[in-house]
């Protein structure tokens, strides 16, 4: 039996994976968090086989939560669930140590493949993120700058181009004004921008709002 917990900070997302598997004869939800510091919690008392991830949650997440979770004594391997299927984002995860990455508009055959598969020792990865990845590392073109920034910059920085204030991002995400301000100092460094106009402008540009 392969015991999961189910990381997502929506209660709807985590109601309609436990009906995905209420018949399964193999799988089992043995636990569900809404935040990084339940999983870690969750994950310290032990009995869980696999993690199914969302990469957006209040508070740590992403790929700083999966550095931290691969860090436990006997952590289970990661399985990211996410809504987002930018190539950028699941080679963060992978890199940080998730041994698999989906995307929440995958059929629930595909998840429950690739449950099974990660929680044997594999790895998987979604089919649609693959091919473009391959494509990305294909291509003789320069990548794109925001392909330098983690998940939660890339969050944020939509964030800011479509006009929230970094007090405003602070509260959605349930973090410090200064956790945010050094975000935001970071992934403008990375990509060399010195105004907020130069950022709204590039994610214009490059169809990322």
């Amino acid at each position: 039996m392969i015991r999961i917990l189910i990381a997502d900070d929506h209660s709807i997302v985590r109601e309609g994976i436990k009906k995905l598997f209420t018949k399964s004869e193999d799988i089992v939800v043995a636990g569900e968090a809404s935040n990084g510091e339940q999983v870690l919690e969750i994950l310290g008392a032990g009995g869980i086989d696999l993690l199914l991830l969302d990469m957006s949650m209040p508070g740590l997440c992403g790929e700083e939560l999966i550095k931290r979770i691969c860090l436990l004594n006997n952590a289970p391997p990661i399985l990211v669930l996410s809504m987002h299927n930018e190539p950028q984002i699941a080679l963060s995860a992978i890199t940080a140590g998730a041994a698999g990455y989906l995307t929440k508009d995958s059929d629930h055959e595909i998840i429950g493949v690739a449950i099974r598969r990660v929680a044997s020792g594999g790895r998987f990865i979604d089919a649609d993120v693959a091919e473009k990845l391959a494509f990305e590392r294909d291509s003789t073109q320069p990548a794109l700058l925001h392909t330098c920034l983690s998940e939660r910059q890339i969050l944020i920085f939509r964030m800011i181009a479509r006009g929230q204030s970094l007090n405003a991002i602070a509260i959605d995400l349930e973090i410090s004004n200064k956790t945010v301000s050094v975000h935001k100092a970071n992934l403008m460094r990375k990509m060399g921008f010195t105004s907020n106009a130069e950022l709204i402008r590039y994610a214009i540009a490059n169809d990322i709002l």
